[in-house]
């Protein structure tokens, strides 16, 4: 029996449908796209007034492309007092690290409007940022483990 992943289609009906829905505050992965991609890793991410905290991905990197509004993004520079994230067991998990809102230094800010694109490479702290409403693909993208060293602002 092969271990290999399945190919997933994903129409672009599939993709209207999911827009079509109206936006709801708060941070949520949009159906049907959701159930649609399976086990991939790609989603329709909605953002609708939220101000997230900062993260570093150490295993993988983000791909935003905006499909519709407006999300302003803090990329880089160095995380301020972070801390792992918790399993639901409570155990750490090193691949995941976080911090508050506004605790990073030395960050670059993107605005992104429909059509553009932001991949962040795993490793590097980032937060997303909404006044009204976003939506946007996120693609998540494997790539070779970071070391907690080399993490901005991780002791």
């Amino acid at each position: 029996m092969s271990n290999l992943s399945l190919c997933v289609y994903i129409p672009k009906k599939v993709t209207d449908d999911t827009l079509a829905v109206s936006p709801m505050q708060g941070k949520r992965l949009l159906e049907p796209f959701k159930s649609a991609s399976g086990s991939s890793a790609i989603y329709v991410l909605e953002d609708c007034e939220v101000d997230n905290e900062f993260e570093v991905h150490r295993h993988e990197a983000d791909l935003w492309i905006c499909l519709e509004g407006e999300v302003e993004f803090e990329v880089e520079g160095e995380l301020i007092d972070p801390w792992t994230k918790k399993n639901a067991d409570g155990s750490e998990n090193t691949l995941e690290l976080k911090a508050k809102q506004g605790a990073a230094r030395g960050t670059k800010k993107y605005t992104l409007h429909r059509g553009d694109i932001l991949l962040i490479p795993a490793g590097q702290p980032h937060t997303h940022r909404t006044l009204t409403s976003a939506r946007l693909y996120i693609i998540k993208i494997p790539q070779s483990e970071v070391p907690l060293s080399d993490v901005p602002g991780l002791k």
